[in-house]
């Protein structure tokens, strides 16, 4: 009898790690004859809110061959507030999210006692996840940090040439057949080349939209909490924000999003700018007072802007800053590149199983 039962135990315990079965301790007829019996396991239930990269979601089943794999499958539209809601209310173990789905309190409150684990998120940003919640319900969050550096900073060379040299505006006059005989003035822009570029927060993508400005020739100013070698190494200056807004041709704000950080770049700030000057934005759309903004390129206190993030998004098309001529915004695709979309996919697959198997993840927020 006692070697039978070694014996299951055994091939249950096997099965288990397979992650096909697991065994349970169930008494028969008396509290003195135990017995261990199979029972199909039920696997993890996984909330997508976007469909993913195919061979990501094979990672989550390969993990999890019983899992329960719920995927929103528009790729175009978020999942609908109400049934993000109902869902996580029917009691999910995992959530992929992106930044699109807001994960609040209100949200975290119709999961389930203990029964979410983990949320992560296909973002670098996390403002759309209501961390402290999360804490006090030990549900571990994570996003996909580093991956989109390179390719963000490339956006956003693109986008202060566009800017620029008023592609917008060009494109428009190419599409509505005004691109007339050859004029010396028509459509004249300024050059990138050998202007002062100033940067707000020196980090990771901060450093790398340096490195690519020095290729044409550029003094790169910047402003961060604390000077940084890596700037002393690329010869960049390390400025007070006035000082970078007062000299700088073009500002760049690359910080993360704050309290202290949250509408920096108001009516004020924009006074301080040079008439001249050019504002690109893509890091955070809420580093920006947007009315602000429309008053400033309005009025000529500053000459163009380039956006990539705006709040909210998507900006409705009856937004006054899409009515300007010398505002260039693009739908957020500062990270769109398919290489680095399939990686962020991996990497918000690897913190989930790390969550659903009660390990510490590899991106942790």
């Amino acid at each position: 009898m006692r070697q039978s039962k070694l014996l299951f135990q055994s091939t249950c315990n096997f099965l288990n790690k397979q992650k096909t079965f697991r065994y349970k301790k169930t008494s028969y007829f008396s509290q003195h004859s135990a017995f261990y019996c199979l029972k199909t396991a039920e696997g993890p239930k996984v909330l997508v809110t976007r469909k993913l990269f195919d061979p990501a979601l094979r990672k989550i089943r390969e993990a999890f061959p019983a899992v329960q794999l719920d995927v929103w499958p528009d790729e175009q539209t978020p999942i609908p507030r109400n049934v993000f809601l109902e869902k996580v209310s029917s009691g999910v173990d995992g959530i992929i999210c992106m930044l699109s789905d807001k994960v609040d309190s209100e949200l975290l409150k119709h999961s389930p006692k203990n029964k979410l684990k983990v949320v992560s998120t296909m973002s670098v940003g996390f403002n759309h996840i209501d961390l402290e919640t999360c804490r006090q319900h030990k549900i571990k969050v994570g996003n996909t940090p580093d991956v989109l550096t390179e390719t963000t900073a490339d956006l956003v060379v693109g986008l202060t040439l566009a800017t620029c040299r008023r592609f917008r505006e060009a494109i428009s006059s190419v599409e509505q057949g005004k691109w007339g005989s050859w004029s010396p003035y028509w459509l004249c822009g300024v050059d990138v080349h050998h202007s002062k570029v100033g940067i707000i927060g020196f980090g990771r993508i901060g450093q790398a939209v340096a490195r690519r400005f020095l290729g044409f020739d550029c003094q790169i100013l910047y402003n961060s909490r604390t000077e940084k070698t890596v700037g002393k190494k690329m010869g960049a200056s390390f400025v007070d924000l006035d000082t970078l807004l007062r000299e700088s041709d073009i500002v760049i704000p690359q910080c993360l999003l704050s309290e202290e950080t949250r509408n920096m770049f108001n009516l004020e700030a924009f006074k301080k700018m040079k008439p001249s000057a050019i504002f690109i934005n893509a890091s955070r759309g809420e580093v920006v007072d947007q009315e602000a903004l429309y008053q400033a390129l309005k009025q000529g206190l500053i000459r163009a802007a380039g956006l990539d993030v705006c709040v909210p998004e998507p900006l409705p098309p009856s937004h006054p800053l899409l009515s300007l001529p010398n505002c260039t915004i693009l739908p957020h695709i500062g990270s769109a590149s398919t290489s680095t979309r399939e990686k962020m996919s991996y990497m918000c697959v690897e913190n989930l199983i790390a969550g659903l198997e009660n390990q510490s993840l590899p991106y942790p927020v």
